[in-house]
């Protein structure tokens, strides 16, 4: 009896801890089970999968009312393969990249049904700057971090260089507060 007791409190355990990533469909995830609500559209990846960069859009918000919380640039990683990937600086994405006008104008057209229905519809997202704003297209400034508090959210676009994705593939999104670096959260995307 008291083996059984054992193990079903490791399950507890394990299931608490465990990341709960859903798949909200068209190459989107969202996981708001976390100190900070995450969800990532991929949908440009799964149409782009060979470009030198990735563009992922990422929505965050705060897991609880009353609680602010900033993310700074390097704050949110990506995990691939057991390997930590930053996102580059903005001079070395336009010095080494030059899609991010068309990558804005593809994403503009893909769905994002599975977005809209999901925990962020509860949400505002003001358009407040982000890391990578694409130039000529409106005077948003770029940003070294975002805030987060009660149901304003944040929303910005993520780039970083391709690893060598293949279909099929999963990496983890990883969102670190840059105020209270004990607040992590973590999204699960797999390539279709």
């Amino acid at each position: 009896m008291k083996l059984f007791k054992t193990i079903l409190a490791l399950l507890v355990l394990v299931a608490v801890a465990y990341p709960q990533t859903e798949d909200l469909g068209m190459g989107a995830f969202s996981n708001e089970k976390g100190p900070i609500k995450l969800a990532v559209d991929a949908g440009l990846v799964n149409l782009e999968l060979k470009a030198p960069y990735i563009m992922l859009v990422v929505y965050m918000a705060a897991g609880k009312d009353n609680q602010n919380i900033v993310v700074g640039r390097d704050g949110i990683v990506m995990i691939y393969k057991g390997q930590e990937y930053k996102m580059p600086s903005l001079e070395e994405l336009r010095k080494n990249y030059g899609g991010e006008i068309r990558d804005v104008t593809l994403y503009r057209h893909l769905g994002k049904e599975g977005i809209i229905a999901s925990w962020m519809r509860f949400y505002d997202f003001p358009i407040q700057g982000q890391f990578f704003p694409p130039l000529g297209l409106n005077s948003q400034l770029p940003r070294d971090e975002g805030s987060m508090y009660n149901v304003a959210g944040f929303r910005t676009m993520c780039y970083f260089k391709n690893p060598g994705f293949q279909r099929g593939d999963t990496f983890v999104l990883r969102v670190t507060a840059k105020n209270k670096p004990e607040l992590v959260s973590e999204v699960t995307v797999t390539l279709k």
